[in-house]
């Protein structure tokens, strides 16, 4: 296993990093190492941190929304004269 040392760490992103290691829970070795392996797509998938939100509804949620927004889609003709 390699070890890597990195000097200059700008405090803000040392600030950073430390916030995402108390958010994830885990050490800062580790929150970098998955950081590092996320944004080079090695071993775990890339996210935009929106899976969480995906596939979430009941059918029934679903379909209450898409009545909800469903007027959205609708042009006004008076609008456009």
């Amino acid at each position: 296993m390699k070890t890597l040392t990195v000097r200059g760490v700008p405090a803000e992103l040392g600030r950073a990093l430390n916030e995402e290691k108390r958010r994830r829970g885990t050490s800062l070795n580790q929150t970098v190492l998955d950081l590092l392996k996320q944004s080079l797509g090695i071993g775990i998938p890339r996210s935009n941190g929106l899976g969480r939100f995906a596939g979430g509804w009941t059918d029934a949620e679903f379909r209450e929304f898409e009545a909800a927004i469903r007027d959205f889609g609708k042009i006004d003709p008076e609008m456009w004269e």
